[in-house]
Formats: structure tokens, C-alpha cells, sequence
């Protein structure tokens, strides 16, 4: 009999939770930037937590890596606060936090590029590779560019929660969630 741990159950509800809301961000733009302020707050704090526990599960292993997920599990948790806590002034928080947030988590799951490659197969290392990569060009184009940020983030924070789902969905199925 198998025992599926903890971090697998983890990641596919991050997965799904990700797909939901960027299924209804992209279905409801309009009021995405006013009425989800507080889901994304709560999906920044969620994700910063999962990034802490990993740090936790592997920082025996893997030293400079696992550093780099606390920081970036700090930063989200962060991020998500401050979104909950001003959510009248989300709008511009969020303008401002996107890029922070895309770019903190694809510097973490870069830095676990090696572990995934190992544990669930070169398929994943570069569907998670790319996912990423992409993630973190458009985070510094969002730093770069605030305009580009305020008309394109429902769109781009849309597509690329789904996709960062698919990833978590991915990853919880391989054997990294296992």
C-alpha cells in the first residue's frame, strides 16, 4: 500500500485552487481588480505557506536552494497581507506586488529545477523550466513597465495562474508529490 505525503495533497490543492481563480479572473475582468483583491491576498498567503514548508522539509537537503524558498515563501506571505490588510488600495498594490510575487515564485521553483529533474522526470523539469522562466521574463517586464502591468495583469495573471495550477496538479501526481 502506498502513503501519499502531505506535500503531494499540498500541491494539487494549490493546483486547483490556482486554476479556479484564474479561470474566474479571466471570465470576470471587470471586477477582478476591485473584488479579488482579498482571493488573491489569500492565494499570496497560501502559497508563501507552502513555500515555508518546503523550506522546512528540505533545508537539511539542500542548503543555499532551500534559503532561497523561505525568502520567497516570506515575500508572499507578505505580499498577501498587504493585500488584505489595504484592499482599497489593492488595485495599486496589486500592480505593484505581481511582479514582486511572479518573480519570487519562479525564482523558487527554479532553484528546485535539479530536485523535480530528479524526482519526477525530465518531462516536468521542463514544462516547470519554461512555466517559470516565462513567469519570471514577464514579472520583470511588469517592474519595467507599470502600465504594461495595470492593462495586462487580469489577462497575464489569469493565464499564468492556470498555468502555475497545471504545474502544482503536475507536480502532486509525479513523484515529487509523493
Amino acid at each position: 500500500m502506498r502513503r501519499y505525503s502531505a506535500f503531494g495533497w499540498l500541491e494539487l490543492i494549490i493546483g486547483l485552487l490556482l486554476i479556479g481563480l484564474g479561470i474566474f479572473t479571466f471570465v470576470n475582468p471587470d471586477s477582478a481588480l476591485s473584488g479579488f483583491v482579498f482571493l488573491y491576498g489569500i492565494t499570496a498567503v497560501i502559497m508563501g505557506i507552502a513555500d515555508l514548508i518546503l523550506y522546512i522539509k528540505i533545508e537539511r537537503f539542500l542548503a543555499f536552494r532551500s534559503v532561497v524558498s523561505l525568502v520567497a515563501g516570506i515575500l508572499s506571505v507578505m505580499s498577501g497581507f498587504m493585500l488584505l490588510v489595504y484592499p482599497n488600495a489593492g488595485k495599486w498594490i496589486l500592480a505593484m506586488l505581481f511582479p514582486i510575487w511572479f518573480i519570487a515564485h519562479c525564482i523558487s521553483r527554479l532553484s528546485h529545477l535539479f530536485s523535480i529533474r530528479i524526482m519526477a522526470g525530465t518531462g516536468l523539469y521542463y514544462f516547470t523550466l519554461i512555466i517559470n522562466v516565462i513567469g519570471l521574463l514577464l514579472g520583470i517586464l511588469m517592474i519595467f513597465h507599470p502600465m504594461f502591468t495595470l492593462l495586462s495583469s487580469i489577462s497575464i495573471a489569469s493565464l499564468y495562474l492556470i498555468l502555475l495550477g497545471i504545474d502544482g496538479i503536475v507536480m502532486a501526481f509525479s513523484h515529487m508529490g509523493r
